[in-house]
């Protein structure tokens, strides 16, 4: 099977391989001979892309489920071991068109700047203004500017509403494209030929000195399914913020305890159950265990919620966040990696993030069959108009109409606004 690469927002993505032992730091128990993998999914952030995944992957041999996160575009598979490989999966997901890699939030960007917000931003900005100067200048051709200075406006509206459509219609291009060339349409594909087509027949129209041009329409399009893009990845990121706030309480490493005495520095995700750590006076705890020896405080606000330090003696129970004060305790690892009551939380929170309102589910729904329709309705008024004897210039518009009526400004702004509001 070869797998293809792809373009996000326009960079470059490779598949990635798991290589050997490298596997098992991702996996963890699901039940009696069953695993748990989660992998980090770039272009899993639309609800035909739930729908793919999450009919597609369970049908593979092995695999009991698939659950798509799309505020954390991550997809979370359960499948029986020794049936089916975690690099298999992968390479499925690639072949759908999606790039995956095993989900580590140290390695995701949950704290680091937010590139995709402010290409959403800028491009938002970029729509909105062509939008308001092109609609100015509509107004005076509205009023009744002929001849010359109509088709004067008509040049100024061009040279500023193509480079913005240009620009600021990038998501849903790249979008459409690798939809396309995996053999897919969605949401994109209707939105990206509505605003090519409106554009370029409004420039045909401007070379020719028709009457009407209609590059407001294709910038303000743009404009208002950019803000509802833009709203749905703010409600998004703030839900991430949340998992990654709860990720940095966990240490990055911890002191081993040989059974020489002799200590040294390991990284979290090398600490198993049965392995005893020493914690400073200051540091987290990197794992779940139990006390074996001192005497100390510790801040366990992220269980209690009680923000006064609990005192902590030999035989106490322990866990993955928690801040030990003042002064050093050794501890046995009683749980580790993904396993521990920190990441249960974490799990918990992004099952959480899946719950949508009954009417955000119908809408996605709803958004499954959209696409065919509209291109099904379009191809039908351009055939409709051609046999019923009219030309080619004004079929082409009638179905180029069609296809900017039934854009889902209402779906992609209202949805995300409820949501935001939520």
């Amino acid at each position: 099977m070869t797998l293809p690469c792809c373009t996000i927002d326009g960079e470059y993505f490779q598949p990635f391989k798991l290589e050997g032992e490298d596997a098992d730091r991702w996996i963890s128990s699901a039940g009696p001979g069953l695993k748990r993998i989660e992998f980090l999914v770039p272009q899993a952030n639309r609800p035909d892309a739930m729908a793919q995944i999450e009919a597609d992957l369970p049908a593979l041999d092995g695999v009991e489920s698939a659950r798509v996160n799309l505020t954390g575009r991550r997809v979370v598979v359960i499948y029986r071991e020794g049936e089916i490989s975690p690099q298999a999966l992968i390479d499925r997901l690639g072949f759908l068109g999606f790039m995956a890699r095993p989900f580590d939030p140290r390695e995701t960007g949950l704290t680091k700047d937010d590139r995709e917000g402010g290409k959403l931003l800028r491009a938002l900005a970029v729509s909105g203004f062509a939008a308001s100067n092109v609609m100015l200048l509509s107004v005076s051709i509205w009023s009744g500017a002929e001849d010359a200075t109509r088709d004067l406006f008509h040049w100024l509206s061009a040279m500023i509403a193509l480079p913005a459509v240009a620009y600021a219609g990038r998501p849903f291009f790249y979008s459409a494209v690798n939809a396309l060339r995996l053999g897919r349409v969605n949401m994109d594909v209707p939105i990206s030929l509505g605003v090519l087509l409106a554009s370029f027949m409004s420039l045909f129209e401007t070379i020719n000195g028709e009457a009407h041009a209609y590059f407001d329409a294709s910038v303000t399009l743009l404009f208002f399914l950019l803000a509802g893009r833009y709203l749905d990845h703010l409600m998004r990121a703030r839900a991430r913020s949340a998992i990654a706030q709860l990720v940095s309480l966990s240490a990055e490493g911890a002191t081993l305890v040989e059974a020489d005495g002799s200590r040294r520095y390991v990284p979290a995700r090398e600490l198993k159950a049965g392995m005893t750590v020493a914690v400073a006076a200051g540091d987290g705890l990197p794992a779940d265990g139990l006390i074996i020896e001192g005497v100390s405080d510790m801040d366990r606000s992220l269980l209690t919620g009680e923000s006064a330090p609990e005192t902590v003696q030999p035989g106490a129970k322990v866990h993955a966040g928690e801040l030990n004060l003042p002064a050093p305790v050794t501890v046995e690892i009683t749980a580790a990696g993904n396993d521990t009551f920190l990441s249960e939380l974490v799990r918990l929170m992004s099952a959480a993030e899946q719950g949508q309102s009954r009417y955000i589910r119908i809408a996605d729904r709803l958004a499954r069959f959209y696409s065919p329709a509209v291109h099904t309705l379009a191809a039908t008024t351009l055939l409709g108009w051609l046999l019923l004897g009219h030309g080619w210039h004004d079929s082409i518009m009638a179905a180029v109409a069609v296809l900017i009526i039934t854009c889902p400004c209402a779906l992609g702004l209202a949805v995300p606004a409820v949501q935001v509001g939520a």
